[in-house]
Protein backbone atom coordinates (compact mmCIF):
# COMPACT_ATOMS: atom_id res chain seq x y z
CA UNK A 1 0.00 0.00 0.00
CA UNK A 2 2.93 2.13 1.02
CA UNK A 3 4.48 1.73 -2.49
CA UNK A 4 1.43 2.67 -4.33
CA UNK A 5 0.88 5.96 -2.91
CA UNK A 6 4.19 6.66 -3.39
CA UNK A 7 3.91 5.88 -7.05
CA UNK A 8 1.08 7.89 -7.36
CA UNK A 9 2.34 11.18 -5.83
CA UNK A 10 5.47 10.45 -8.20
CA UNK A 11 2.60 10.04 -11.32
CA UNK A 12 0.46 13.12 -9.94
CA UNK A 13 3.79 15.31 -9.99
CA UNK A 14 5.03 14.00 -13.34
CA UNK A 15 1.36 14.44 -14.99
CA UNK A 16 0.94 17.89 -13.22
CA UNK A 17 4.24 19.42 -14.46
CA UNK A 18 3.60 17.96 -17.70
CA UNK A 19 0.06 19.63 -18.18
CA UNK A 20 1.55 22.95 -16.74
CA UNK A 21 4.53 22.53 -19.45
CA UNK A 22 2.41 22.47 -22.09
CA UNK A 23 0.22 25.18 -21.08
CA UNK A 24 2.07 27.64 -20.84
CA UNK A 25 0.91 30.83 -22.66
CA UNK A 26 3.74 32.79 -24.77
CA UNK A 27 3.84 35.74 -26.86
CA UNK A 28 5.96 36.91 -29.80
CA UNK A 29 8.50 39.70 -30.45
CA UNK A 30 9.51 40.88 -33.50
CA UNK A 31 11.95 42.82 -35.57
CA UNK A 32 14.26 44.07 -37.98
CA UNK A 33 17.97 44.82 -37.85
CA UNK A 34 19.34 47.99 -39.00
CA UNK A 35 23.26 48.31 -39.63
CA UNK A 36 24.45 51.39 -40.07
CA UNK A 37 28.09 52.65 -41.09
CA UNK A 38 28.70 56.19 -40.79
CA UNK A 39 30.20 58.36 -43.52
CA UNK A 40 31.83 61.68 -43.96
CA UNK A 41 30.01 62.68 -46.92
CA UNK A 42 26.80 60.99 -47.39
CA UNK A 43 25.97 59.52 -50.93
CA UNK A 44 24.09 61.36 -53.87
CA UNK A 45 21.58 59.94 -55.66
CA UNK A 46 24.26 59.45 -58.21
CA UNK A 47 25.74 57.08 -55.56
CA UNK A 48 24.55 54.29 -54.54
CA UNK A 49 23.65 54.01 -51.00
CA UNK A 50 26.05 50.92 -48.84
CA UNK A 51 23.86 47.78 -48.62
CA UNK A 52 24.25 44.94 -46.46
CA UNK A 53 25.29 41.65 -47.79
CA UNK A 54 22.80 39.21 -46.22
CA UNK A 55 25.63 37.07 -44.44
CA UNK A 56 26.34 39.93 -42.40
CA UNK A 57 23.53 40.28 -40.26
CA UNK A 58 24.93 36.88 -38.71
CA UNK A 59 27.88 38.78 -37.45
CA UNK A 60 25.47 40.46 -35.18
CA UNK A 61 23.68 37.85 -33.24
CA UNK A 62 21.34 39.48 -30.39
CA UNK A 63 20.45 38.60 -26.82
CA UNK A 64 17.10 38.63 -25.02
CA UNK A 65 17.97 39.25 -20.96
CA UNK A 66 15.82 39.19 -18.26
CA UNK A 67 14.70 42.68 -17.22
CA UNK A 68 17.29 42.63 -14.77
CA UNK A 69 20.08 41.64 -17.18
CA UNK A 70 21.36 38.89 -15.33
CA UNK A 71 19.64 36.02 -17.49
CA UNK A 72 20.50 35.40 -20.73
CA UNK A 73 16.65 34.31 -22.08
CA UNK A 74 17.26 33.81 -26.03
CA UNK A 75 19.60 34.10 -28.68
CA UNK A 76 17.94 35.84 -31.89
CA UNK A 77 19.99 36.19 -35.33
CA UNK A 78 18.27 38.11 -38.08
CA UNK A 79 17.35 36.69 -41.29
CA UNK A 80 19.30 37.66 -44.91
CA UNK A 81 16.77 40.60 -44.75
CA UNK A 82 17.43 41.45 -41.24
CA UNK A 83 14.39 40.64 -39.59
CA UNK A 84 14.05 38.75 -36.57
CA UNK A 85 11.09 36.56 -34.50
CA UNK A 86 11.13 34.39 -31.40
CA UNK A 87 8.64 33.60 -29.07
CA UNK A 88 8.49 34.24 -25.39
CA UNK A 89 6.95 33.69 -21.94
CA UNK A 90 4.97 36.69 -20.71
CA UNK A 91 6.82 39.19 -19.33
CA UNK A 92 9.75 42.03 -18.93
CA UNK A 93 12.92 41.74 -20.89
CA UNK A 94 15.56 44.25 -22.91
CA UNK A 95 17.39 43.29 -26.33
CA UNK A 96 21.00 43.81 -26.94
CA UNK A 97 23.34 42.83 -29.72
CA UNK A 98 25.94 39.76 -28.32
CA UNK A 99 29.04 41.61 -27.29
CA UNK A 100 28.18 45.42 -28.07
CA UNK A 101 30.45 46.78 -25.16
CA UNK A 102 33.53 44.33 -25.88
CA UNK A 103 33.07 45.37 -29.63
CA UNK A 104 32.42 48.90 -29.78
CA UNK A 105 29.37 48.55 -31.75
CA UNK A 106 26.95 51.61 -31.07
CA UNK A 107 23.43 49.85 -30.13
CA UNK A 108 20.84 51.08 -27.68
CA UNK A 109 19.79 48.27 -25.53
CA UNK A 110 15.64 48.25 -26.48
CA UNK A 111 13.18 47.22 -23.13
CA UNK A 112 10.14 45.40 -23.66
CA UNK A 113 7.45 43.63 -22.52
CA UNK A 114 5.90 40.22 -23.77
CA UNK A 115 2.28 39.85 -23.51
CA UNK A 116 0.47 36.00 -23.66
CA UNK A 117 -0.64 35.47 -27.65
CA UNK A 118 0.48 39.21 -28.23
CA UNK A 119 3.48 40.37 -30.51
CA UNK A 120 5.66 42.85 -29.66
CA UNK A 121 8.08 44.87 -32.80
CA UNK A 122 11.59 45.48 -31.22
CA UNK A 123 13.67 47.26 -33.92
CA UNK A 124 17.69 47.55 -33.29
CA UNK A 125 19.94 49.87 -34.85
CA UNK A 126 23.63 48.92 -35.00
CA UNK A 127 25.85 51.50 -35.83
CA UNK A 128 29.68 50.07 -36.90
CA UNK A 129 32.63 51.07 -38.23
CA UNK A 130 34.32 52.50 -34.60
CA UNK A 131 36.57 49.59 -34.37
CA UNK A 132 38.70 48.02 -37.12
CA UNK A 133 37.22 44.64 -38.25
CA UNK A 134 33.59 45.22 -36.85
CA UNK A 135 32.46 44.31 -40.02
Amino acid sequence: MFLNLILGGIFLVLATSTASGAALPTGTMEGHLKIVSPRAVEPSDAMPRLTVAPETYAKYPLIVFSADGKREIARVTADVNGNYRVALPPGAYFLDVQDRTARRLRARPQPFTVVSDQTVRVDMNVVIGFARGAL
